[in-house]
């Protein structure tokens, strides 16, 4: 278990990252890939990444140089997911090229001691060869990660849309407490669950507060990294439906446009869908019982226009970039 201590200051310096960690992703794919912990959630992205990389001829480069460097362990090295990465992949193979060699050194001989490193690993202290790496993530990331990038981020804004409605109700404590199953707000510690093979930890943020990354693949327990003195970072998965895909938009009546395709219960679910609603606040908008919102919601989810995600005994409902290009199409309000 990883106990995060939280003073008064770390709860008002806490916030949850608007975007995906580009590189964080990366790494969190790579384990997709080395498992089947998850597998159905993944099943599309799956049959696509191993399409990719087979046309682009990244088979070799998977299994000689990222799943050694990234492998599904206790360890892979902090300096691989830079801090300041969260969503711009640039920064952070910048990052990654200005890391210090005596870091680079430093984690490849953690990783080696921890769960064996490549022979080759030490070479990444110099600098043609991380940028020959470098340009390996990129042709990975653009390859596997970018078809999906517009889905992630749907389902971090409705992610974000949550937590809100958490911050709203309960302030930053209330947002902390409805993390989901492996994060445990126990005031002041935000207690998350560790794959078994790693040793109990603290980690004290010490007035330096904490991001919270919400990450589309990774599955099972959060992460956090290995060294203390790093920016306080914990990412933590989504949770994935076994349905289609996945954020958003604004709520007055729909226009006629709108009420003509979807008719006028459908229309109104959508649009109240655009700043996040629950199921009995869109049979409140549009006047049906929550029998009905249930069933407009499931048809407009089937439909790939919206996104369900749980908020405690709640579900809440908000827009996929489908949904909200629709939105825009049907023009302003009449």
């Amino acid at each position: 278990m990883l106990r995060i201590h939280f003073s008064d200051t770390d709860l008002a310096r806490t916030r949850i990252a608007a975007a995906p960690d580009p590189l964080w992703e990366v790494a969190a794919s790579l384990h997709r890939l080395q498992s089947r912990s998850g597998r159905w959630a993944y099943a599309g992205w799956y049959r696509m990444a191993r399409q990719q990389t087979r046309e682009r001829g990244l088979g070799r480069v998977l299994r000689s140089v990222f799943q050694p460097l990234y492998p599904r362990a206790a360890y892979f090295p902090d300096f691989l997911t830079p801090a300041d990465a969260v969503g711009d992949l640039g920064a952070g193979l910048e990052a990654i090229l200005a890391t210090p060699p005596r870091r680079v050194l430093q984690e490849v001989t953690i990783l080696d001691r921890t769960v064996g490193a490549p022979a080759w690993a030490g070479q990444l202290a110099r600098l043609e060869v991380r940028k020959e790496f470098v340009g390996m993530l990129r042709t990975y990331h653009d390859a596997v990660i970018a078809p999906y990038e517009e889905r992630a981020q749907a389902r971090i804004e409705a992610e974000r849309a949550a937590r809100a409605r958490g911050l709203l109700d309960g302030g930053v404590e209330g947002m902390l407490s409805g993390l989901g199953p492996m994060l445990r707000w126990r005031p002041p510690v935000l207690e998350a669950a560790y794959p078994r093979q790693v040793e109990d930890r603290d980690l004290y943020l010490n007035g330096r507060g904490l991001t919270l990354v919400p990450s589309y693949f990774n599955w099972g327990e959060p992460v956090a990294y290995a060294d203390p003195e790093m920016p306080p970072v914990l990412w933590y998965s989504l949770l994935h439906e076994p349905s289609p895909p996945d954020a958003p938009q604004g709520v007055d009546a729909p226009g006629k446009s709108l009420v003509t395709l979807l008719g006028r219960a459908r229309a109104v679910a959508l649009r109240a869908a655009s700043a996040g609603a629950t199921t009995c606040e869109i049979a409140r908008a549009a006047g049906v019982s929550a029998s009905s919102a249930s069933r407009h919601a499931t048809v407009l989810r089937d439909a790939g226009l919206i996104t369900t995600i749980r908020n405690g005994p709640t579900v809440l409902h908000t827009l996929t970039p489908a949904g909200a290009s629709l939105l825009r199409a049907a023009g302003p309000v009449e």
